[in-house]
């Protein structure tokens, strides 16, 4: 067939079908043109979830009169005119192709007006305009958006229930204002409100709005700045998760996007506070200089890409943690509503003598220098507990042999060196002071959860993640910074691999190698290793080598750092006292005290919670003692 130039008509609906997916994407399109249009408010009003009709008002500026029927030809745009001006992008809209391609797909009907005249309005019905009279003069514009692909069917049976597709708005919707909170956006569904919130520029509003009033009271404020970004937002505590990643939104100058790399950043930020599985609610609004990011990498302009993406990561990691690292993350079983007036309540008070025999223990804890001498986390008398007979694994003197420094006969007054790691820890470490106030056992609940209290009233703590995070912190402190050293093997190890996994693995050998792996060929996919760095734990070397190769196949890279982490986690949890462990009074206040003195004592690795507090006034309520 000879080469020919496609219709018009043609060529829009082609383009449609990138940027037109669904009704959300109409939605979308259209208020973000009233955005740049400088809208303050506008109205969103849809019905069969946009199938049928979707109606988009607002106050911004209007569309001169003799450029309405200019702008719904393909690539008609106001926003842009030279190549330069491409890669300084100011707008949410900047191609010119939402108008026309909604247009070739629906019947569209407009009334625009700048405010001082008359304005204009046209009627479309597949991309060619029907009919054109004059408006009022009410500055704005109005969209009318209705029969969405009645000349595409073949488009209509891909479209999921109304329901679905409601959804998709819904979302669209809470993006924008979230995005903007200093637009007044009401939206309505057959009548029906779907979203209303007050433009007075208020983000913590918006998300009560969107996300419920319950999750905008555990949000708490961000802000950092550096000399290429200004980042701000609110993050939810740890203990408000989804189990989807839907519920972090990114803004870039006031554009939502999706970004790999930043919800990474977010995650990173969060670390071990996360449950495995799980994500948080985060909404930052992230202001930079606009030819530092490309907005123009996807058809419906969601993603982009950064100039400076690792700088950008690591702002956005350090803030959440170093925001988290300022807080006290102690999950309440239920939060105290504020009283109108005071009024007398019984709370636990402690003697003047010590009700706990580690009462004094504590106090003194509290009032000494803030600089801890930090030994391993196994005391001089070590606790039955964490003696090595009792941690729940099996561990031979061949393990012990590849990592463990064999103890040496030392004198009884000198304390007993860690028997799970070769590493000397006798330096002093400066800390802030402890985020978690001190707790006095009490009892033990079924041999899992250590029973505590304060004046503040009763904690519960889970014994195995308390003191995986004690082991996690130090094996990782440990891990962190080993000697770059090699270790030979009596007996080399041998790995059969995929031949996609050997193909990989040759062509990175130099990376391996720099990590410490030597990869020796021994027959057709098979290999074997006749050392491996001293770090690697003993009984985890075949997973750890494992875990490096698989992370080169899909990062092209091998992040020992991480690895390291992942051991030191391994490590932690195979080491730690396991459930239905009773202790003494004594193993039970020291547990505490080490958790203490941890960076981030709330969670265990894996981010499940390790303390949950019930305050006196909830317990008094409990019991009637008030009403």
């Amino acid at each position: 067939m000879p080469i020919m130039q496609m219709p018009d008509s043609l060529a829009n609906k082609i383009a449609a079908g990138e940027v037109v997916e669904r009704p959300a994407s109409v939605v979308k399109e259209i208020i973000e043109n009233s955005i740049d249009a400088g809208a303050t408010w506008i109205r969103i009003d849809v019905h069969e979830a946009g199938l049928s009709e979707m109606r988009i008002v607002d106050n911004g500026s209007g569309i001169p009169a003799e450029d309405v029927e200019k702008a719904f030809l393909p690539h008609a745009t106001s926003k842009i005119s030279t190549e330069t001006d491409l890669f300084h992008v100011k707008t949410l809209g900047f191609r010119g192709e939402a108008l026309a391609s909604i247009a070739s797909v629906s019947k569209l009907s407009i009334q625009t007006s700048e405010g001082d005249a008359a304005g204009v309005s046209l009627e479309l019905e597949g991309g060619e305009v029907v009919k054109r009279g004059k408006s009022d003069a009410r500055q704005g514009t109005e969209i009318i958006v209705r029969d969405l692909f009645y000349n595409t069917p073949a488009r209509l049976k891909y479209m999921k229930s109304l329901h679905t597709e409601l959804g998709h708005i819904s979302d669209v919707l809470n993006r924008m204002a979230l995005a903007h909170p200093e637009i007044r956006i009401e939206a309505t569904h057959n009548g029906k409100g779907l979203l209303k919130t007050s433009g007075n520029k208020d983000m913590l509003q918006v998300i009560s709005q969107v996300y419920g009033m319950s999750v905008a009271k555990q949000m708490s404020p961000v802000e950092y700045k550096t000399l290429d970004f200004t980042i701000t937002g609110y993050i939810a505590k740890p203990e408000v998760t989804r189990a989807s990643r839907n519920y972090m939104s990114t803004i870039i100058n006031g554009r939502f996007v999706r970004n790999i790399a930043l919800n990474k950043a977010i995650i990173e930020g969060y670390h071990t506070l996360l449950p495995i599985g799980r994500s948080p609610i985060v909404v930052l609004s992230i202001e930079m200089d606009s030819i530092l990011v490309d907005v123009n990498v996807h058809p419906a302009k969601l993603e982009v890409r950064f100039s400076k993406e690792k700088e950008l990561y690591a702002a956005v990691r350090d803030m959440i943690q170093s925001h988290f690292r300022k807080m006290t993350l102690i999950p309440e079983v239920t939060k105290k509503p504020e009283p109108k007036e005071k009024s007398e309540q019984h709370v636990f008070q402690f003697d003047t003598e010590p009700a706990h025999p580690f009462q004094d223990k504590g106090r003194e804890f509290e009032n000494s220098q803030q600089v801890i001498k930090e030994e391993n986390p196994f005391q001089k008398e070590e606790p039955i507990f964490l003696r090595e007979e009792n941690k729940g694994i099996e561990t031979n003197s061949e393990e012990q042999g590849a990592i463990v420094n064999q103890e040496e006969e030392r004198p009884p007054e000198e304390p007993l060196k860690d028997v799970s790691t070769s590493f000397q820890i006798e330096e002093k470490v400066e800390q802030s002071p402890p985020r978690v106030p001190m707790m006095y056992p009490i009892g033990q609940l079924q041999g899992t959860y250590i029973m505590a209290q304060n004046e503040n009233g009763l904690y519960m703590v889970d014994q195995h993640a308390a003191q995986e995070r004690v082991k996690y912190e130090f094996f990782k402190r440990k891990l962190g910074k080993p000697i770059n050293e090699s270790q030979e093997l009596l007996i080399p190890m041998t790995f059969d691999f995929s031949k996609k996994e050997a193909i990989f693995i040759e062509e990175a050998k130099d990376t391996l190698e720099k990590a410490g792996l030597f990869f020796e060929p021994f027959g057709n996919q098979t290999y074997i290793i006749r050392s491996h760095p001293t770090w690697f734990p003993a009984g985890f070397e075949e997973e750890i080598i494992r875990e490096m190769v698989d992370q080169f196949i899909q990062e092209s890279t091998v992040n020992v750092e991480k690895i390291r982490e992942e051991a030191a986690i391994l490590m932690s949890c195979k080491r730690s006292i396991k459930a239905n462990h009773y202790l003494t009074s004594e193993e039970m206040f020291q547990l505490l005290e080490d958790l203490r003195s941890t960076t981030d004592p709330f969670t265990c690795p894996h981010g499940r919670p390790i303390i949950v507090h019930f305050s006196t006034y909830e317990l008094e309520k409990m019991f009637k003692r008030i009403m």
